[in-house]
């Protein structure tokens, strides 16, 4: 299931592309604060806040160009016809003899338009095959005759069978290439057979017999050594490298073949006559090495492979477990450390001097089926899309297999990422590991991840390979059954340890309980983001109030970018080049940091500032959410209110709870500077926490969006909220409040950065913050 699919409309903009001007708009928070007018950019030193986009077409208008082409399939002509030529060259003509047939004039061709083109392949999308009515229908909206529109969809048809047809016929050949392949490996190995217990060539009369014992004597003492040296690094403990130390000079050595397998602590020889993954499509473990090469380092795809099927046993063990290994409390399922420590032998080793553990499990239904669900957290972009407030950035480094008969069972790949808490006050954890999927019975998957920064740094000192480690991921993921009616059973595991040093002591309580980056916030993550597709795919097209059906998918698109953008200037993602800032004066809770942007198209060219905190606050989370997205109580915190109250002027649901929504949001209190401005907001909330994430955009630009424009070029700065419960010990206590702004500081990307604006930012934190404590009536 590709989650991005359905925010894309590039079918939708014209194909010449548009340019969207509007005017530029930037607001003083030091004037809007005191009840002054905002000013303009061009005449106030101070920040700015809001957005800033540059306007060369005609004054704000939209230009269009480019040209659409069709495919008639009545006739073969030199050049492309529209639906209307199509018409007329089926017309009655056709039943004259070509001896009485009149002469005529050369037709004149008449393409559609884009808008024309636009709403055909909007309404071809939805229903290829439209009734008399519907063409009717159409033909009246966009100005056409009802064959032109009847003949339109025809070539539609056509064309689209023509690629389904192409794309069949690429795959039958990738087929029957991979089955040529096959054949000529198959003749070759049938050409030069090979002994089975000499590794010799099959064909005695090309060699003497005394030749041919020897090769059978030398393969039974390669066979002994290795059974000699599994069984001493049984009982010994000691590496390859251990082993070898010991039979430096020893003629032998260049005659082993062996195994080393990967047990947490260093390898194990194992003799080669053992299989460690019969199934495994793409990898194979080392056979019949030398022991030069044992000598040299084992294989680091074996030592992979191993990993991964270590780590696969022990998440089916801990997600088919329930008590003594889990334990219920209030925030969901603990481990038994005690008894962990009992049942599994760690796969990564001991834990690190100075880590922390964190393990938790939960279990939860999901409207989506396992296929699709496995096909998203093994396609890295579809993961990050799936949990954007919890990935600021991931990569898969290597993909080792791809899996067996074109299915992700066997499919192992080496990944990158960064996983966040919307707070400056807790650091980005950054990990590589891999992750296994396997299928072990019908409509049952498991997909695991586990750290491989052990095995990476082996080759020098345990100290040194965790200096720079402050989390690693021990065996943790999801096995996923198939139930009815497109649902699954997830059963999520999460199991980290992690230097616990850098987190602020407010938010320590709650990453401890498995709240901030455990199985409960994945399983919600993952639930919220189903039900919100599920809901948007079952009505695709259907309007909203002043918003087209291909304007809605453009507006989520939008919104999707602006919220991104949010959490990565919340988390300093790598993804983002922030700089952070150290001044004297600024309360060191409250992190400033900055950068520049020269030719992002999505974001106002200029110095760019971003400034966040977290506190606490005495209320619950759902009653500072409903406060916050409120619009009629706006006014109470944000100056771009002016004092009055929003009014919503457009919404999308995504979700049954309608508190997940993307809205559009205008002031009833605008002044002249304003009153081109409108407010694009989205709210989300589920049992880990609740985001609300806006930003100002002028109003051609969202004109163009609505009408299904292209968002990419509306240039946006977010700034919003993040709430998470605050738990201490057994109860919730009130909420962990983040404060985030991110405002254009100077229009020019080569101007310096000066105190004012530094020392302005913060003064706006502080009184939004002061004023959202005075409307909740909080007692600090």
């Amino acid at each position: 299931m590709n989650f991005s699919g359905f925010l894309n409309h590039d079918d939708g903009r014209s194909p010449g592309g548009e340019t969207v001007g509007g005017g530029n708009y930037f607001f003083s928070p030091a004037a809007a604060m005191s009840g002054g007018p905002v000013q303009s950019i061009f005449s106030s030193p101070r920040l700015s806040l809001g957005l800033q986009t540059n306007v060369e077409n005609n004054g704000g208008e939209v230009g269009r160009t480019g040209e659409s082409f069709e495919v008639s399939v009545a006739r073969k002509s030199p050049e492309s016809r529209s639906g209307s030529d199509h018409a007329d060259a089926l017309s009655g003509d056709d039943d004259l003899d070509a001896s009485d047939r009149p002469l005529k004039k050369k037709k004149r061709y008449h393409r559609h338009t884009p808008q024309q083109i636009q709403e055909l392949e909007s309404v071809f999308k939805e229903c290829p095959h439209p009734d008399e009515k519907q063409r009717l229908d159409l033909s009246r909206r966009l100005n056409l005759d009802s064959r032109q529109v009847k003949f339109w969809f025809q070539n539609r048809r056509t064309q689209l069978k023509t690629q389904i047809e192409r794309h069949e016929n690429s795959l039958l050949r990738q087929e029957n290439d991979k089955l040529r392949a096959e054949n000529m490996s198959v003749r070759e190995a049938m050409r030069h057979p090979m002994c089975s217990h000499c590794g010799g060539s099959a064909v005695l009369g090309e060699i003497s017999l005394e030749e041919h014992q020897l090769r059978i004597e030398n393969s039974r003492l390669k066979d002994e050594l290795d059974r000699l040296c599994a069984l001493a690094g049984k009982f010994i403990n000691r590496s390859d490298e251990a082993v070898s130390h010991h039979l430096p000079n020893s003629p032998l050595k260049l005659g082993v073949g062996s195994k080393n397998v990967y047990d947490g602590g260093g390898f194990t020889l194992v003799p080669s006559g053992f299989e460690i993954s019969p199934f495994f499509s793409g990898l194979e473990a080392p056979v019949n090495r030398t022991g030069t090469d044992v000598a040299a380092g084992v294989d680091e795809k074996s030592l992979y492979l191993d990993l991964a099927l270590s780590a696969m046993d022990e998440l089916v063990k801990m997600a088919q477990t329930s008590e003594p290994l889990w334990i219920a409390s209030s925030k969901g399922k603990m481990l038994n450390r005690e008894e962990y420590n009992k049942s599994f032998r760690p796969c990564l080793g001991p834990k690190p001097d100075g880590f922390v553990p964190e393990a938790s499990k939960e279990v939860g239904m999901v409207i989506i089926n396992s296929l699709a669900l496995v096909e998203t957290l093994m396609d890295s972009e579809r993961w990050a899309e799936m949990f954007p407030c919890m990935i600021a950035r991931n990569s898969t480094t290597e993909i080792i297999s791809s899996g067996m008969g074109g299915t992700r069972n066997g499919a192992l790949h080496l990944m990158q990422a960064e996983l966040q808490l919307l707070s400056p006050l807790v650091p980005v954890r950054q990990v590589t590991f891999l992750r296994f999927c396997k299928q072990h019975a019908e409509g049952v998957w498991a997909v695991v991840d586990v750290s491989i920064d052990r095995i990476s740094d082996r080759g020098g000192s345990a100290s040194s390979a965790w200096s720079s480690l402050s989390c690693r991921r021990l065996p943790s993921g999801c096995l996923v059954h198939d139930m009815p009616n497109g649902y699954s059973k997830v059963t999520w595991i999460d199991h980290t340890e992690y230097d616990e040093t850098n987190i602020h002591h407010l938010y320590r309580p709650l990453v401890r309980s498995g709240l901030a980056f455990g199985s409960k916030r994945w399983i919600s993550a993952l639930q919220r983001q189903c039900e919100s597709l599920t809901i948007l795919m079952s009505s695709p097209n259907k309007p909203t109030p002043a918003i087209s059906s291909i304007g809605k998918k453009s507006m989520l698109k939008l919104a999707q970018r602006m919220t991104e953008n949010f959490c990565r200037g919340v988390c300093a993602s790598s993804s983002q080049k922030w700089s952070k800032l150290d001044i004297g004066n600024i309360d060191e809770d409250v992190r400033i940091m900055t950068r520049k942007n020269v030719d992002d198209s999505g974001e106002p060219p200029g110095i760019l500032l971003s400034a966040s905190t977290s506190v606490w606050v005495p209320v619950s989370p759902r009653r500072l959410f409903d406060f916050l997205r409120d619009e009629l109580m706006r006014s109470e915190w944000d100056i771009l209110s002016n004092g009055g109250p929003m009014q919503e002027i457009a919404n999308i649901f995504k979700g049954q709870d309608h508190s997940n929504s993307v809205s559009l949001l205008r002031s009833t209190a605008m002044n002249a500077s304003q009153s081109s401005m409108l407010i694009l907001q989205e709210t989300s909330i589920d049992a880990s926490g609740a985001t609300v994430v806006y930003a100002p955009v002028d109003i051609p630009a969202m004109h163009s969006v609505m009408n299904g424009g292209d968002s990419a070029y509306v240039a946006l700065l977010p700034s919003g909220f993040a709430i998470l419960p605050d738990v201490q010990g057994t109860e919730e206590t009130g909420s962990l409040f983040t404060v985030a702004f991110q405002i254009l500081v100077n229009s020019l990307p080569t101007a310096k950065l000066n105190v004012e604006s530094i020392e302005t930012v913060s003064n706006l934190i502080s009184c939004t913050v002061q004023k959202i404590r005075a409307a909740l009536r909080c007692d600090k």
